[in-house]
């Protein structure tokens, strides 16, 4: 079990430790189920009385906190305490244990390079002219297709499916389940469809519908995956149609997102939970999508957006703009339209009663 001493702990954070700084700690834990070895993370003033009953030695606190007071023999002083956990569970966290070597189960084709160092788990399948960088990390029942090349340190688990021709750059990090490269949802039929007319009449089209089956679009364009990237647990990333698909250095991909074909997203974006994008989304650096967020095809969303959870897309979103809602608008625009929809049943009452009035008037002789 590795220890870590205080003083080591703030250095790694850059923070400021105080009291016993050698005080040895081995976890992390909250206040209330804190052991004597771990350190707490009391960061915020409403952990103190859970704190002061702990039987922990050391904590983490907040700016303004009063370690003494909460019975501690050392404390690390946090001005920003989520930045803080970042650093500290960066510190301890041992990772997934994938045995070091090649896995006998393994079926490597001969022609792959693996890079030096790499640790490849039970019934992994790299497929041929496949490049792997040092480091890597590969739990089990990973497949890696034809001619995919994925940069150092990356670490790829359990059950993660990247096709051919996929280019990932260093320091990839994929949950279990995800599904890389997958061929585009792209279909279209001999004459004009339904769809297309309610698109181009905006719903007003009375054509018949036509006897017509969809024909296929094949995915020919690869996808492209920047360093420093993550991607969620049973998200799916699909290849471009002719052009690649491309995902930013330094994106973060949360679970059950989904990527349509030819997308385009940016650098040190944010796509939270049941995301999904349409084909062709064209999206800027520093985006944040909040959970179950809808992005029609065939838009642009500028730099720096930031859309609350569930909010829907239809249209082009310029840069640094905040919006929220189904369609999406601007925030405070939002706020305003629903302040006004719960006002609406109380302004139908006050309709009819002036329906009223003016009808008794009009009987009047």
């Amino acid at each position: 079990m590795a220890q870590y001493r205080i003083r080591d702990i703030a250095a790694a954070l850059g923070a400021e430790a105080l009291g016993a700084a050698d005080v040895l700690v081995h976890g992390v834990a909250e206040p209330a189920y804190a052991a004597e070895g771990d350190l707490a993370l009391a960061m915020k003033p409403e952990y103190a009385a859970a704190m002061k009953a702990s039987r922990a030695r050391a904590a983490i606190i907040g700016t303004g906190m009063d370690w003494q007071e909460l019975g501690l023999e050392a404390a690390i002083v946090a001005p920003r305490p989520r930045y803080a956990m970042a650093g500290v569970t960066a510190l301890m966290d041992r990772g997934p244990i994938i045995e070091p070597g090649v896995h006998p189960t393994a079926v490597i084709h001969e022609s792959a390079k693996i890079g030096e160092g790499a640790a490849i788990g039970p019934f992994v399948v790299i497929g041929m002219a496949v490049e792997i960088g040092a480091r890597a990390r590969i739990a089990s029942h990973v497949s890696i297709g034809t001619g995919s090349v994925i940069g150092d340190d990356a670490l790829i688990l359990e059950g993660v499916r990247i096709c051919h021709g996929v280019h990932i750059g260093d320091r990839f990090i994929a949950q279990p389940g995800a599904v890389l490269g997958g061929d585009g949802f792209s279909f279209v039929t001999p004459e004009k469809s339904m769809v297309e007319k309610a698109r181009e009449s905006l719903g007003t089209a009375t054509d018949a519908a036509t006897d017509q089956s969809w024909t296929r679009i094949h995915s020919l364009g690869g996808l492209h995956i920047g360093d420093d990237v993550e991607v969620g647990a049973n998200s799916a990333i699909d290849r471009g149609t002719i052009e690649s698909s491309s995902i930013g250095n330094g994106t973060k991909i949360d679970n059950l997102v989904h990527i349509g074909h030819n997308c385009v997203i940016g650098e040190d974006c944010l796509i939270c939970g049941q995301t999904g994008f349409a084909g062709s989304v064209q999206m800027g650096d520093r985006v944040v999508l909040g959970g179950k967020c809808g992005v029609s095809d065939n838009i642009t969303i500028g730099d720096d957006v930031v859309a609350a959870g569930a909010s829907k897309l239809f249209t082009n979103v310029p840069s640094g703009r905040m919006i929220m809602g189904h369609p999406a608008v601007k925030m405070d625009t939002h706020v305003e339209m629903y302040k006004a929809l719960r006002r609406l049943p109380r302004t139908a009452r006050i309709v009819t009663e002036i329906q009223k009035a003016l009808s008794k008037r009009d009987d009047t002789p």
